[in-house]
């Protein structure tokens, strides 16, 4: 039996369309046989099998029909095909009508079957931490290498950006839309904004695996710092950090996570996008229904300002704004890389060096990577030039160490650096706590919002490592600067001298 087909269906649209149609799907057969059997696959090999082919073929498709619906007009016009009969009609006794209706039920059904599966797929590509981090690689190299090096590194991006439920899957997915064209159009902004405000709440998504009351006791902590000088003297610091109370037992009633501690709710107002100036704060015991209301003394702040500002509860991401793309100050990353060995600690000065040469801003990487080594070199051959004969191999490795930390937690293409990102954990790079904890809060009968360090931890020892000092158990010891004598740290925030540099 000669297969045969409508009369329509001869046309150069219906026969591209169809080409471009077959050709597309044999691609996708075969690069989906090549990625599943052999199991080879790239970072945008997903992209391609799933998006970009896929559209293709229904663009091929579409000219199938298109095609069939012109020439049907152009067969009417001439006479071929009676006017009446201008619409299809279906006859399964006619041996062309019976082939079209079995050759479009076949296709139809396989097209059916292979659009499930591969919609299923596109799905989970979409929400995958390759497409995430790396089909857009400039824009997401920075947040993609962050993750990478956090604590999430493996929880899937999407488990945090986006959550369970459809409506939070649409929504993410509209806005990814406009990002989308953004990186295509190159209209993004450098560095990429933090999307504070239109983030998921945490109790729709760190709750999932962390609530109130899952806890864990008081955490010894152990810091090494090392100084800005000739020898790069170390200096260590143990905190006892009351993450909770005194014994798992105790609960949420005292330490940081007070603040998420189911009796109470903290609320407050910021003045600026990233939540960095906080003049007003509500305490509310929700058990007894007790408000305190601390106002910022020194903040100018009226009550018209009040009013139509935003009133936001505290939670977990006005702490922990930072948990997966956190980019290192040099202060933390270079202490890191001396106590591991990456930077040889044996180099004079190479804790100050180091600090100078990452606080520059540059405009590639290649040129950051250039100006460290050339830094590093040029900086020992003209204070320690013996260093350059007798230890060569010393400043190699303080180099590749540096640029390896560097390349981390700075990326001068987007102008992504850890003053472009505030940390609110800790108090030492940015205010963080101190943000209301720094004795200017105050309510209306005298109570201060304290800036007293034992609220979060206990200094147990300190010092350098060979004659530490160590606090009586039980008891903590105060901060002793390194510095010495020097108290001028007393009358202001850590802010005001380290920035990030010099922890």
């Amino acid at each position: 039996m000669k297969m045969t087909f409508p009369r329509s269906s001869h046309n150069w649209i219906t026969l591209i369309g169809a080409t471009i149609a077959f050709i597309a799907l044999s691609m996708i057969v075969f690069l989906f046989a090549i990625s599943t059997i052999l199991r080879e696959g790239h970072t945008y090999l997903g992209l391609v099998i799933f998006i970009l082919l896929p559209a293709v073929m229904i663009f091929g498709l579409l000219l199938i029909p298109l095609g069939m619906l012109i020439e049907r007009r152009r067969l009417n016009r001439s006479g071929v095909i009676p006017e009446e009969a201008s619409w299809p009609r279906v006859d399964l006794n006619d041996i062309r009508h019976r082939n079209a209706f079995f050759i479009f039920t076949a296709a139809t059904t396989f097209l059916l079957f292979a659009s499930a599966v591969g919609s299923y797929e596109a799905f989970h590509f979409t929400e995958s931490n390759t497409f995430c981090g790396t089909v857009c690689h400039d824009v997401m190299h920075p947040e993609f290498t962050a993750y990478q090096h956090s604590p999430h590194a493996r929880v899937a991006c999407v488990d945090c950006h986006v959550g369970s439920g459809a409506d939070w899957y649409v929504r993410s997915k509209l806005s990814g839309a406009y990002q989308v064209y953004s990186t295509m159009a190159d209209k993004y902004p450098r560095p990429i904004p933090t999307p504070i405000n239109n983030l998921r709440p945490a109790s729709e998504t760190c709750m999932q695996c962390h609530w109130p009351e899952k806890f864990y006791a008081r955490k010894q902590r152990l810091s090494t710092y090392y100084l800005s000088d000739e020898e790069n003297s170390a200096w260590n610091l143990e905190l006892l950090m009351k993450i909770g109370g005194e014994s798992s037992a105790a609960g949420l009633s005292e330490g940081i996570h007070w603040h998420i501690n189911p009796d109470v709710q903290i609320d407050y107002i910021a003045t600026d996008k990233q939540r960095m100036e906080i003049p007003w704060v509500r305490y509310t015991n929700t058990k007894t229904g007790e408000v305190t209301i601390y106002r910022d003394e020194d903040a100018d702040f009226d009550d018209d300002s009040l009013a139509a500002a935003e009133t936001r509860t505290m939670d977990c991401m006005d702490c922990h704004n930072r948990p997966s793309h956190e980019y290192r100050s040099p202060g933390y990353f270079i202490n890191q890389a001396i106590t591991t060995g990456e930077l040889p600690r044996e180099l004079p000065e190479i804790k100050s060096i180091a600090a100078d040469l990452c606080a520059e801003e540059y405009g590639t990487h290649d040129s950051a990577m250039a100006a460290i080594s050339g830094g590093i070199r040029e900086f020992y051959e003209d204070d320690y030039p013996e260093l350059l004969e007798s230890r060569p191999e010393l400043i190699e490795q303080a180099i590749s160490g540096l640029q390896e930390a560097f390349a981390k937690n700075i990326f001068p293409e987007m102008k992504v650096r850890w003053s472009a990102y505030p940390n609110h954990i800790g108090h030492l790079d940015f205010d963080g706590c101190f943000r209301c904890h720094n004795d200017r809060h105050q309510s209306e009968d005298g109570i201060v919002i304290k800036m007293d360090c034992n609220l979060c931890h206990t200094i147990t020892a300190q010092g350098p490592p060979d004659s530490m000092t160590y606090a009586a158990r039980g008891a903590g010891l105060p901060f002793a600067h390194p510095d010495g004598d020097d108290e001028d740290w007393k009358d202001g925030l850590c802010t005001d001298c380290h920035e990030g540099l010099n922890p």
